[in-house]
């Protein structure tokens, strides 16, 4: 399970291939937003290229394709689906119509390139504008090839006409937290990853760990990053600590001595099968 997600210019080299070098436990090349609109297709064919040479390790590449409202998604789609990214990021998802619509897509694409149905997945950008906002509820049905959600606050403020996304004190402000903590339920509730959105500031990596420890806390799976020096913050944040696989260890074999019992006793705390669940899932991620 991944815990950085680093986004990377598509139409550079240079930049794809220090991503590729760097910690980050995968990448989201991007033809969205780092591709300015006349280097799009330039972007597509390095992409392509990039993938088509890093075969081993696309199971670390996704990428970030154009919005459906540009345009622009087949085009992308045409240039990478034969070259079989781990997934496909979709900004601007909005809601579930959206995910069955790239679906589709991908669908016929792996089809005509004798890819296996489904082999491609996809991440929502789920909370980019205010109606993708309102339509997160539509997103707890889930789908087969939704792997992931994700949030995005610069986009919304954007939508929103706001000033900022965050107050005074640097926190994210009301909607945007809204936005965030209605990502987080509907990614756990249609069983996908949920991942929590980039930290601009690039330098102020005390904020960032402090935000990523929130948003683990919370229950964010992962964390995406827009520079290389913020993946060993986040690396470290989502890696748990010994301590934590202690007392994962102990509730596992606790249970493990008792079966079929569905509480028990470690210490003075009462252990029931959430806290087995979530032990489970530390040593998972160990």
């Amino acid at each position: 399970m991944p815990r950085s997600y680093l986004f990377v210019p598509g139409d550079s080299g240079k930049k794809l291939a220090k991503g590729l070098a760097g910690a980050a436990d995968a990448l989201i090349i991007d033809l969205e937003d780092a591709v300015a609109p006349s280097n799009k297709d330039a972007g597509r064919a390095l992409t392509a290229r990039f993938l088509e040479e890093q075969a081993q390790a696309r199971p670390r590449l996704w990428v970030r394709v154009n919005a459906f409202a540009t345009g622009l998604t087949e085009a992308d789609l045409d240039a990478i689906v034969p070259r079989q990214p781990v997934g496909v990021v979709l900004p601007k998802c909005d809601g579930i119509e959206h995910v069955a619509r790239l679906a589709q897509l991908l669908g016929a694409l792996e089809a005509r390139h004798g890819l296996p149905d489904g082999a491609i997945r996809i991440m929502g950008i789920v909370t980019e504008t205010a109606a993708s906002v309102l339509n997160l509820p539509s997103l707890r049905v889930g789908h087969p090839r939704l792997a992931a959600m994700m949030w995005g606050g610069e986009d919304l403020a954007v939508d929103l006409a706001a000033a900022s996304n965050r107050d005074a004190t640097g926190a994210f402000s009301d909607p945007f937290r809204l936005a965030r903590s209605m990502c987080l339920l509907a990614a756990k509730a249609a069983g996908a990853e949920a991942i929590d959105t980039v930290f601009t500031d690039i330098r102020d990596l005390a904020r960032l760990e402090a935000e990523t420890v929130a948003a683990r806390e919370m229950g964010f799976d992962a964390k995406a990053a827009i520079h290389p020096d913020q993946i060993a913050v986040i690396n470290r944040v989502y890696t748990p600590a010994e301590a934590e696989l202690a007392w994962a260890r102990r509730v596992v074999a606790a249970f493990d001595a008792q079966p079929g019992v569905g509480v028990v006793r470690i210490d003075d705390e009462m252990v029931d099968q959430p806290h087995l669940k979530h032990a489970k899932r530390l040593l998972g991620a160990s």
